[in-house]
């Protein structure tokens, strides 16, 4: 874990100031007799913001991660002071890079503790879970296996889609969203790389699978995820989708039947690759109405699950208003947004 954590501060996301660490400490005691008594990581991520005429402004948000104690200076407060003084310090931390619009925390440990501390969870925490099996793979289905030098354009053509639906279809709310872009999908497959060159002594090649003709395409990307050991540890290890793009949003159900099958030999190509690497399941975050219905015709056994305890989403507002869903709809809480 040191040795991967170390490893992934020199991803894009991390590098040039992406990732900042933190730590508290007494200042009244002598350089280097100073203990960190608590400590976490956050990461800039490029961020949409849109006002309730579906106006876009470019921001950043912060990411709050890891959040630790060593067991000797637990409940002791220590914690809670380190976020009470992130909280003065991050509305304008690293503000030259763009308004900060806010901070998001995914919490491991229920929502209530980061609720009193000023990160409001969002109702957002509903997943797809799909267990793994050996159907046929996107090959023998006849689609388009993502490979990494496919990432860049993929990220690019998502952006400039979320650019125009975000304008085009104004709500009344203030939409956020976390870029999806090509750094987020790299933080995620480098801890891919490293866990299965650990493991298996070789990396995936397969990041997700595409389907379609341009303006007609659905696509996933994906990641692989060890918890633990394939052969000792395996129940909780996961393909998660990193990312859902539908590029032709179809308002009525009744038009969306090719999209049903589209997405069938999708989850199938997903199945097939989590089963090929030891991997139990394939979790897919925060699927809307469309994809709910669109999962649901496919005919691919799946379960619905919220997440009550664990990477609760959450938000610390910046801008005007209490920052809650009732003014602010946070668009695309999936799983590349998660650090």
């Amino acid at each position: 874990y040191l040795e991967e954590s170390a490893f992934l501060t020199n991803v894009p996301l991390a590098r040039d100031g992406g990732m900042s660490i933190w730590f508290l400490t007494d200042k009244t005691l002598p350089p280097d007799h100073r203990p960190i008594l608590c400590s976490c990581e956050t990461f800039r991520n490029h961020t949409f913001l849109s006002d309730q005429e579906g106006r876009l402004n470019e921001g950043i948000t912060h990411s709050v991660a890891s959040v630790f104690c060593n067991p000797q200076y637990r409940r002791r407060g220590y914690a809670t002071r380190l976020l009470a003084e992130l909280a003065k310090i991050l509305p304008t931390w690293q503000a030259e890079t763009g308004q900060c619009i806010g901070s998001i925390l995914f919490s491991d440990i229920g929502s209530i503790f980061y609720a009193k501390r000023g990160w409001h969870p969002f109702p957002l925490n509903s997943q797809i879970d799909i267990d793994a099996k050996l159907v046929p793979n996107a090959s023998q289905l006849g689609i388009k296996s993502i490979v990494e030098e496919d990432l860049n354009q993929l990220c690019k053509d998502d952006e400039a889609m979320i650019r125009e639906t975000v304008t085009s279809t104004p709500t009344g709310k203030l939409r956020m969203m976390i870029v999806p872009d090509l750094d987020h999908m790299l933080w995620h497959i480098r801890k891919e790389d490293f866990a299965c060159d650990k493991i298996f002594g070789k990396q995936p090649r397969f990041k997700g699978a595409v389907t379609g003709q341009p303006d007609n395409r659905i696509w996933v990307i994906w990641t692989h995820r060890y918890y633990g050991h394939p052969h000792t540890n395996p129940l909780e290890n996961t393909l998660y989708i990193l990312r859902v793009v539908i590029e032709n949003q179809i308002a009525d159900p009744e038009q969306r039947e090719h999209q049903v099958g589209q997405m069938r030999e999708i989850l199938w190509a997903a199945q097939h690759e989590a089963a090929e690497w030891d991997l139990r399941t394939v979790k897919l975050w925060d699927p809307g109405y469309l994809l709910q219905d669109i999962v649901k015709r496919t005919g691919v056994q799946h379960r619905r699950v919220e997440r009550e305890d664990e990477s609760i989403a959450s938000l610390m507002w910046f801008g005007e208003g209490n920052g809650k869903e009732d003014i602010v709809e946070w668009l695309g809480n999936e799983k590349y947004g998660w650090c």
